[in-house]
């Protein structure tokens, strides 16, 4: 067993949404290649159909890079919150598979949410709240507590209301 389990998960995490992103690059690199082919035909369909294919590729970069853009931002600030000694310890009890304890995550959820209807523009208590949805099981409100913590750590915009 490793000494270091997590460095090496969040390790194999990044090599594998590295060579995700790779593959599906090469994907949309195809994907536009027989799009520009179509247009270059001159043919209405072909045109019309080449248009769209370049659309798609497009809206999948952006994205993608909107995603990547938000997980540094994540582990920047998870940079911070580590060197100022505020992370949380996830002590949260586990089932045999490793699963957290729902109700458990919900019951520690108060003081996240608590925290951030105190002082809705401290984007510590969002990151903090994300983590809190997350180990409850609500991925969507998660990343949109995640997405307002970003916001307001990089000094962009209002707080949102409570996801």
């Amino acid at each position: 067993m490793s000494e270091h389990p997590p460095a090496r998960r969040r390790r194999t995490g990044l090599a594998a949404a590295v060579g995700l992103t790779a593959l599906l690059g090469i994907y949309v690199w195809l994907v536009a290649l027989r799009a520009v082919q179509l247009v270059a035909t001159g043919r209405a369909v072909g045109i019309v159909l080449g248009v769209a294919l370049l659309v798609a590729p497009l809206l999948v970069l952006g994205l993608i890079v909107r995603e990547w853009l938000l997980a540094l931002d994540v582990q920047r600030m998870a940079d911070t919150l580590a060197t100022a000694g505020q992370l949380p310890v996830d002590d949260l009890p586990r089932s045999a598979s490793g699963r957290v304890d729902r109700a458990a995550a919900r019951e520690a959820f108060g003081p996240y949410r608590d925290q951030v209807q105190a002082d809705p523009g401290d984007w510590r208590g969002w990151y903090l709240l994300g983590f809190a949805y997350d180990a409850a099981g609500d991925r969507s409100r998660a990343r949109a507590a995640l997405r307002t913590a970003s916001r307001l750590h990089r000094g962009k915009g209002a707080p949102g209301d409570l996801p």
